[in-house]
């Protein structure tokens, strides 16, 4: 969805998003704006509703009340899979890569997601010109072409996080869910890491669910914070860490 000239291009909406489990709400009425060009964050403490607030925009959990638009198109009821297809990527908290697979049949095969071809069953999947060209794109831009050849499972840590964005990327999406892609990084994994979104930043509207609080204020144009499921406070970085009800509840501070 192309917004008036002037203003900010929101690709993703969600509208007082709640999730419930009998009498537990593990998300309520969370609203959130993800625009092109930069970068959301949303933090909180463990079992504060960050992942499941993804899990919902995603595709993976239904939401109990409320709605999701992608790119100006209600979709809260459709699936994950028809999500990623308009242009929707996820990483995940937990490595999904296929270990015994190269770096480069691992974008291959995540870009094979995006250009399925089910009528053409009896061609070999390497000769798809269109999901070749993806992997290598995919794999150029997360700074991985030295290890195309390399089998997943042997990479570090921050290269697995580093392929697991290639692989979104290799979908072609416009929006990004990042589950925590920083989690168990050393300091030079994470400057890596930090780079790449920046590098990502300009074509993407990029949720980013993160721990690092020195990574999160680096990199973050605007900051959601949650607390039980509910969102405490929606700002700037500035804002956020003077936010006396923030620093009381997650920050640490005195307020």
């Amino acid at each position: 969805m192309i917004s008036p000239e002037g203003q900010a291009e929101i690709l993703l909406r969600g509208r007082d998003i709640t999730r419930r489990w009998g009498g537990l709400v593990a998300v309520n009425r969370v609203s959130i704006e993800l625009v092109r060009g930069s970068v959301h964050a949303v933090i909180g403490t463990n079992g504060a509703g960050k992942s499941t607030l993804i899990d919902i925009l995603s595709g993976e959990l239904p939401p109990s009340a409320g709605t999701v638009e992608l790119m100006g198109n209600d979709v809260t009821r459709w699936t994950q899979p028809r999500r990623a297809r308009a242009g929707l990527g996820r990483s995940y908290q937990r490595n999904t890569i296929y270990p015994s697979f190269s770096v480069f049949e691992n974008c291959r095969l995540a870009a094979q997601a995006r250009t399925q071809k089910p009528w053409a069953w009896w061609r070999d999947a390497q000769r798809c010109d269109a999901s070749t060209a993806a992997a290598h794109d995919a794999a150029a831009r997360a700074s991985l072409v030295d290890l195309l050849d390399r089998p997943a499972g042997l990479l570090s840590h921050g290269e697995k996080r580093q392929l697991e964005i290639a692989m979104c990327l290799a979908t072609a999406p416009e929006v990004l869910l990042l589950d925590e892609p920083m989690a168990g990084m050393g300091a030079e994994e994470t400057d890596r890491m930090l780079a790449l979104l920046e590098q990502l930043r300009p074509g993407h509207a990029i949720l980013l669910v993160e721990h690092d609080m020195d990574a999160v204020f680096r990199i973050a144009d605007r900051i959601t914070v949650m607390v039980n499921g509910t969102v405490i406070a929606s700002d700037t970085p500035a804002a956020v860490r003077s936010n006396p009800q923030v620093q009381s509840a997650y920050l640490g501070g005195d307020g």
